[in-house]
C-alpha cells in the first residue's frame, strides 16, 4: 500500500531542502519525493544520499523527481517522472521492476497512457493555481478530477491517483470522495509541517 500522503520537497539549497525534508518526516509523513532544481551533479548526490539516510531512519520511501540515474546510484525506492522527463518504459530498464515509477498527467488522455505504461502510480493536477511550480497545466478543480474520474469508472482501474497543486486541508474529503487515492503536497507541509497531522487524519479517516 501507498502512503496516501506525498511531499514534494522544497528548498533552494541543500540545506534547505534537507532541513524541510527533516521537518516533514519528524511530523509524521513517510513519503518523500525529492525535487531539486537547483543543483549540479555534486549537490544532487550529497542531497539525496543524506534524504535516503533520513528516509532510512524514518522508514519512509523516497523518491526522487526527474533523475532516473540518480535514483539507480543511490538505490532509491523510486523515481518520479514528468510528462517531459525520460518515458517510463526506458526508467524501467533502467531500473527494473522492483522500483516504484510514478507519472504525471494532466488529461484523461496521459492518464490512459501512464495507465498503459504501467506507472505505479499517477500525479494528476494541478488541483488550483500554485506558485512552486513553473509553466503549469490547465488547472482541474474538482469538476475536472470528476470528470476524469466517472470517464475511468467503467475501467478496470488499480493505479493510485493522486491529486497534486494547491491542495488545502479542506479540500481532502471532497477529493477522496471523487475517487482521487490521496495528495501530493510542497508548500503547505513546507510552511506548516505541524499540518501534516491534520492532513493524515482526513486521508485515512475512511480508510
Amino acid at each position: 500500500m501507498f502512503s496516501k500522503l506525498q511531499y514534494i520537497s522544497q528548498g533552494d539549497t541543500v540545506e534547505q531542502q534537507l532541513y524541510n525534508i527533516h521537518q516533514a518526516l519528524d511530523h509524521g509523513c513517510d513519503w518523500i519525493q525529492l525535487r531539486f532544481k537547483n543543483g549540479n551533479l555534486h549537490s544532487d548526490l550529497v542531497l539525496a544520499e543524506a534524504v535516503k539516510i533520513l528516509c532510512e531512519k524514518y522508514q519512509a520511501t523516497f523518491i526522487i523527481n526527474d533523475k532516473v540515474y540518480l535514483t539507480k546510484e543511490i538505490n532509491a525506492d523510486g523515481v518520479h517522472l514528468g510528462l517531459t522527463d525520460m518515458k517510463i518504459q526506458e526508467a524501467r530498464k533502467i531500473l527494473g521492476n522492483r522500483k516504484i515509477i510514478g507519472g504525471t498527467a494532466n488529461t484523461l488522455e496521459d492518464v490512459l497512457q501512464r495507465i498503459k505504461e504501467r506507472c505505479d502510480y499517477i500525479g494528476l493536477g494541478p488541483f488550483r493555481f500554485t506558485t512552486t511550480k513553473e509553466e503549469l497545466s490547465p488547472i482541474l478543480g474538482f469538476d475536472g478530477y470528476r470528470t476524469l474520474i466517472d470517464q475511468l469508472s467503467d475501467q478496470d482501474l488499480e493505479t493510485p491517483i493522486y491529486a497534486i497543486g494547491g491542495i488545502r486541508p479542506d479540500d481532502i474529503e471532497a477529493l477522496l470522495n471523487i475517487g482521487i487515492y490521496g495528495i501530493a503536497v510542497s508548500g503547505i507541509i513546507t510552511q506548516a509541517p505541524q499540518l501534516i497531522t491534520q492532513l493524515n487524519e482526513k486521508l485515512y479517516v475512511n480508510f
